[in-house]
């Protein structure tokens, strides 16, 4: 049996177990009542995409979808790549119980099918599914896996991309423990820290955190639309006392996020500024790590900063366009890192959505990008997309 067949008998076979325990429950109690949703949306995505300095080999998740890291520099120009796929696909389960002291509580669970290591376009183009969100929500609480805190989705614009302003945006999606009360929100969430060695030319994904990364958000909702302050505080950490090493360091980061989106008639513009020490992974999909070790085998936390502009106009009520900027750079101290580092990247993007209905959306993007490296070398890169998509 495939992995496919397998997924969604196994996906049947739950629902229909979660409609007899229901079911069950309900005889048992007449008061308890759950209801089932599904959701999501079928998107099928052609790019052509070129780069000034190299190429991304086949397989790469950046001819997928922009990740400002992945431009290539220093490289030989190739010709253009062309790319389809429908691995933006997704699909949401969503459920609400009534409980017999009535409360409520809701549950979700979210795949879509980017980044899995399995797949290829060779034969089949298949791919496995990933968890996106599993959470639940009882009275001001959240527990499981959601967007970051840190994070306004709200202000995320219109994209054909799967991010689209990926360098001057935070993106994380992560296990946590939130309260809500009104406009207020707290969270601990699941922390992890990304190192460069000393010198550069490298990872390390630690794993060695001893506390949880702590967020807020505060939202200043308005007629006009929003306006919101997050705040980060992060334990940076790195063990290593195996073969002959001697490496126990931690650091602290922080960071602060102000997003805001401000209606203009049927238009609306959204801004996204970010900037802290020891960000790391929160903000442009990990462009930079979080720290460096210095010769002592120490953390640096290193400085970075992310702006976003987008300006969505509907010229009728069927077409639309996005015009958007963004932009990431970090403060990289070189003796450290070395020179071969990512300094700053940038990218610019306008598209033109058709939806004949609300539930479809036909579309194209031109997107072009540039990242700088520390060297002060640079590469570019030039991609339109195409897209058709059909919401549930």
């Amino acid at each position: 049996m495939t992995l496919t067949r397998q997924f969604t008998h196994l996906v049947i076979s739950g629902l229909v177990v979660s409609s007899i325990m229901a079911a069950s429950c309900s005889n048992a109690n007449p008061l308890q009542e759950t209801s089932f949703t599904f959701s999501g949306y079928i998107k099928a995505d052609a790019m052509v995409s070129q780069y000034s300095d190299g190429t991304l080999g086949s397989g790469s998740i950046g001819r997928d979808f922009y990740i400002p890291s992945l431009t290539p520099t220093g490289g030989v120009k190739e010709s253009a790549q062309f790319d389809a796929h429908i691995k933006q696909s997704r699909f949401r389960f969503t459920t609400t119980t009534l409980l017999s002291n009535n409360d409520k509580i809701t549950g979700v669970l979210e795949f879509d099918f980017h980044t899995t290591p399995d797949g290829n376009e060779r034969v089949s183009n298949s791919y496995q599914p990933r968890i996106r969100h599993a959470f639940l929500k009882y009275n001001n609480w959240l527990i499981g896996q959601t967007w970051s805190t840190f994070q306004d989705v709200r202000t995320l614009p219109e994209s054909l991309d799967f991010i689209g302003v990926t360098d001057g945006t935070v993106f994380v999606r992560q296990t946590m423990l939130k309260y809500t009360s009104g406009a207020f929100e707290v969270s601990l969430e699941n922390p992890e820290t990304t190192v460069s060695p000393f010198g550069g030319n490298g990872r390390i994904v630690t794993d060695d955190n001893s506390v949880p990364d702590l967020a807020a958000r505060y939202t200043f909702n308005q007629a006009w639309g929003h306006v919101a302050v997050a705040g980060l505080v992060r334990q940076l950490a790195y063990e290593n006392k195996q073969n002959g090493n001697d490496i126990d360091s931690a650091e602290v980061g922080y960071g602060l996020s102000i997003t805001s989106k401000i209606k203009l008639g049927e238009d609306d513009l959204r801004i996204m500024a970010n900037i802290g020490t020891g960000l790391g992974r929160y903000i442009a999909l990990n462009a930079v790590n979080g720290a460096v070790l210095d010769a002592n085998n120490e953390l640096d936390a290193i400085n970075v900063r992310g702006l976003t502009l987008a300006y969505r106009h509907f010229w009728d009520e069927k077409w639309r366009s996005t015009f958007s900027y963004a932009v990431f750079s970090a403060d990289n101290d070189t003796t450290l890192t070395g020179v071969n580092v990512l300094k700053e990247t940038y990218s610019v993007r306008a598209n033109i959505l058709y939806s004949p209905a609300p539930e479809l959306t036909f579309g194209a993007e031109y997107a072009y990008a540039q990242k700088t490296l520390e060297s002060n070398i640079d590469g570019d890169m030039n991609r339109l997309q195409f897209s058709a998509k059909y919401a549930f």
